[in-house]
């Protein structure tokens, strides 16, 4: 089985909702990790405090054929193609993954069958 990095950048207040839909479209596990945004523009300034976006970044492993499944529910729900919006999303290619659950790897399997 070959596995796809699907990493989504997304508002904080987001992070559970995106959570939810990855997972309704047959995503397992995530890694997620928090910073903040810091684009071309400058950011806001308010009584000296800079207000910067809080993000979250979430790191899913899914099969090949199940990654593009799971960016689509992203990219719909979140309106990630529309440029006013801060979300991204993109794929990246594994060549070598170790310390898969195998519950998760029986469920990916199951998922990609009823996809077929």
């Amino acid at each position: 089985m070959k596995f796809i990095a699907l990493v989504a950048i997304i508002q904080d207040k987001d992070e559970e909702a995106a959570i939810k839909v990855a997972k309704e479209a047959g995503a397992g596990s995530v890694t997620i990790l928090h910073g903040k945004n810091i684009g071309l523009e400058e950011k806001k300034v308010f009584f000296g405090l800079t207000l910067e976006e809080n993000v979250s970044v979430l790191l899913f492993v899914l099969p090949r054929k199940l990654s593009m499944k799971v960016m689509k529910a992203l990219r719909t729900t979140f309106d990630l193609d529309n440029h006013e919006n801060s979300g991204l999303a993109f794929t990246l290619p594994l060549s070598h993954v170790a310390g898969l659950d195998t519950q998760e790897l029986h469920k990916f399997e199951d998922n990609i069958k009823i996809t077929l």
